[in-house]
């Protein structure tokens, strides 16, 4: 009886050593990116606070120097406050887009060259 159960565990780690599948050596490349985002953040977080906080500031300034206009305040707000706060795996590796700052809702990416006596009372 002895022998007949040692038979079935070597037969059992056999198996199991028969049917493992190698690991995938991607750990060192998640670690590696992993350290690189920690380190990224140490100097982008700092920065991206810094930068929203005197955005903050400045809107409230320029809402109380244009007397109360919150769509000036609020783009400046929205500009500085928008954004990526935290850098990802993904975002280094290109996969995703940083956006340090925000963009206000309206803009489009090409600018207004008109001289201020040819736009429109409205603005656009």
């Amino acid at each position: 009886m002895k022998g007949w159960r040692g038979s079935l565990g070597a037969l059992a780690v056999l198996t199991a050593l028969a049917t493992a599948q190698p690991a995938e050596a991607g750990y060192l490349e998640d670690a590696g990116w992993g350290s690189l985002t920690v380190l990224s953040n140490v100097v982008y977080m700092p920065a991206k606070l810094c930068y929203a906080t005197l955005g903050g500031l400045t809107g409230g300034l320029a809402f109380a120097l244009t007397a109360g206009d919150l769509q000036t305040a609020e783009t400046v707000w929205v500009t500085t406050m928008g954004g990526t706060y935290v850098v990802t795996p993904g975002m280094l590796q290109g996969q995703e887009p940083i956006a340090f700052s925000g963009t206000p809702a309206g803009t489009s990416t090409t600018a207004d060259t008109r001289s201020v006596e040819e736009r429109p009372l409205g603005g656009s």
